[in-house]
């Protein structure tokens, strides 16, 4: 003999959708978190992103012995451009790319100044897709997974040729990666390493955040 099944009532959960105000607090409490993170310069000195509040920011990975370093070349040349009107280009050297920022701090701003006459600021060697991942990369990662690549790139598919692609898909892929920060401290977008300095597309970019 069969049982009757018993009528289950169903009362919809409705779920408080987030405010303006409230996602304004936490987007200004993740811009604090990035201007707040330690940090130190080439030559050792604690600094943070809070001195370059209001200005855009240019977040750069760079290495001595990449086939992307003339890209020194091109990002001094941004910066000597737009520095009066608040861009601040800020090169972060690294070592996880297939170690081609071996040097040490001194080696290395010998290296960007002789070169290239690199004159915006340089930061400490940093970790980025090694761990522990420095909290800066951690949290610009965060804010922008993926990165933005020129109109037919296939430099993705090369890293693959040759056995280097990243682990995790919102990895950096390779030296000379870039992070656009606006002047509110929101990370605008993140373009690729082959998108070259005076690529028109992250000269737009850097156009439109400076305003």
């Amino acid at each position: 003999m069969s049982q009757a099944i018993p009528h289950l009532k169903c009362t919809a959960v409705v779920l408080p959708t987030p405010t303006n105000t409230h996602l304004s607090e936490i987007e200004t409490a993740m811009t604090d978190a990035l201007y707040d993170l330690p940090l130190k310069s080439l030559n050792g000195s604690a600094r943070t992103l809070g001195e370059f509040k209001g200005q855009v920011l240019l977040i750069v990975n760079v290495a001595s012995k990449c086939g992307l370093t003339p890209q020194y070349a091109g990002l001094e040349s941004l910066f000597g451009l737009y520095r009066e009107r608040g861009l601040q280009v800020l090169g972060f050297p690294c070592n996880d790319f297939a170690e081609q920022e071996p040097g040490s701090a001194d080696d290395i701003q010998d290296f960007c100044t002789t070169n290239y006459g690199v004159d915006f600021p340089m930061f400490e060697k940093l970790s980025i897709n090694s761990e522990p991942r420095h909290p800066l990369y951690a949290k610009l990662i965060e804010a922008k997974p993926e990165a933005m690549f020129p109109v037919n790139s296939d430099f993705r598919e090369k890293l693959a040729g040759y056995g280097i692609s990243p682990k995790q898909p919102s990895d950096v892929l390779w030296n000379f990666e870039k992070f656009l920060v606006g002047r509110d401290g929101q990370v605008l977008q993140r373009f690729s390493p082959d998108m070259t300095p005076d690529d028109p597309v992250l000269v737009a970019a850097i156009e439109a955040a400076l305003g």
